[in-house]
């Protein structure tokens, strides 16, 4: 694991290329499809690493809109948490998908405020099969976990967790703007 950080208020941001299933944070963020009973890429990597616990208890939540994020146990995980996130499909940007990806962010910091966590970890939403740009998702995603935090005082670690060093540098850049570096 490798990675960047910065200060932004009471809060550190950190940019690193990791496997989200193997972080220790209070909850992990999913990128998960509306029916939230499993998929692919990061969506699979989580259901497989936490167990069929979570799968079961994802049965129990009826699926979630788009934009929007429900909170389940994160069983066999290092989190406590997984915050299951329904990124929007890109459809060439005429169907209000920035601020459905927008959405998702705020909503998991929202669950994170709700259920008193104070670290989390997001994934690049969206920007796998969904096809969302991975740098204006990258700047979405900066720009609303910062101006979100006001909001979630308990919220003071958020890692970026990026797949690959391309889209860490992505979002390093769109962190630049805020806060300041973290000397450690």
């Amino acid at each position: 694991m490798s990675g960047t950080a910065r200060r932004v208020g009471q809060a550190r941001l950190e940019v690193v290329v990791a496997d989200i299933t193997t972080l220790r944070v209070d909850a992990i963020v999913n990128a998960a499809n509306s029916s939230l009973l499993g998929g692919g890429g990061v969506d699979g990597a989580i259901h497989r690493a936490a167990g069929p616990e979570l799968l079961a208890e994802c049965r129990t939540l009826n699926g979630c809109a788009t934009g929007d994020a429900k909170i389940t146990r994160g069983y066999r995980l290092p989190a406590s948490h997984v915050i299951h996130a329904v990124g929007p499909v890109w459809h060439g940007g005429t169907d209000g998908e920035e601020g459905l990806l927008a959405s998702c962010y705020r909503r998991s910091l929202e669950l994170c405020q709700a259920n008193a966590l104070s670290s989390l970890a997001f994934p690049a939403i969206s920007t796998g099969v969904y096809r969302f740009p991975a740098d204006r998702a990258a700047g979405i995603a900066a720009a609303t976990v910062v101006d979100g935090l006001a909001a979630a005082p308990t919220v003071t670690r958020v890692i970026f967790c990026c797949f690959s060093r391309d889209s860490a540098r992505l979002h390093e850049e769109a962190l630049a703007a805020f806060g300041s570096p973290c000397a450690d």
